[in-house]
């Protein structure tokens, strides 16, 4: 084991188990097994494959919400986290680049005159927006007048969002597409507002072990573990991200 190497070890597992925080309510890269329980998906493979890298056994640990997961690292709950990369956790967390992208957009009701994502932002526009979620960081820091209704979970943002009768619901484009499903009528706007970056991080303070992230994700994306893991688990609606520049 090289001496870069054995530090980052040190410093992500300094318990001697790798603790990895994973976010359950992102379909798209967890999930759990229907006859066990226990958590699966893409997250949870790249976190057994760090591991297996760093020859250490790994504890998966679930939260679920990004909030939960992010509000968790400052107290030291987890080494390795599969979250977001967002300014607002980048004050705790020190995050890789982004191993792949989301896009992220609107629903909007049967009969809205919205039909694009810049008609969103105007005053008395109200959106609805799973709370602590990476898009909802993203709208709070860049609409100017349209008014966020912060609800907690997608799900319970859906039917408050129909129940409201509220004028657009904010969310990952591939949970849109159920959404839009279960309300006749409704539309998904075309383009998007952001791209998630969906990335892993370690709390502060670990610098040879988010070093050592940062060249494990950048070796998953240029050698096609992050691709084949989307292909296993069978995902849609994801993008493998660009090479860090």
């Amino acid at each position: 084991m090289t001496e870069g190497t054995s530090a980052a070890r040190s410093q992500l597992a300094p318990t001697g188990t790798l603790r990895v925080g994973i976010n359950m309510s992102n379909f798209l890269l967890t999930k759990k097994d229907p006859a066990t329980g226990e958590p699966g998906g893409i997250a949870v493979d790249l976190g057994r494959e760090l591991g297996r890298r760093l020859n250490l056994p790994v504890e998966i640990l679930p939260y679920p919400n990004p909030g939960a997961l992010a509000d968790a690292a400052k107290a030291g709950a987890w080494d390795v986290g599969f979250l977001g990369a967002e300014p607002q956790r980048a004050n705790e967390i020190d995050f890789t680049a982004a191993y792949v992208e989301i896009e992220a957009t609107y629903l909007v009701p049967p009969g809205s005159p919205l039909k694009a994502i810049a008609e969103v932002d105007r005053k008395g526009v109200r959106v609805a927006v799973p709370e602590k979620a990476a898009y909802e960081l993203y709208l709070t820091r860049n609409l100017k007048h349209a008014a966020l209704v912060r609800i907690k979970g997608p799900d319970n943002a859906f039917k408050q969002f129909v129940a409201d009768k509220l004028d657009a619901l904010a969310g990952l484009r591939p949970r849109l597409v159920t959404d839009a499903e279960n309300l006749p009528g409704s539309r998904i706007l075309d383009g998007n507002f952001t791209a998630v970056q969906q990335a892993v991080g370690t709390p502060k303070g670990r610098d040879a072990g988010a070093n050592y992230l940062r060249e494990f994700v950048e070796e998953a994306k240029a050698g096609g573990l992050v691709a084949k893991l989307m292909e296993k688990h069978g995902v849609r609606g994801l993008t493998v991200a660009a090479k860090a520049i």
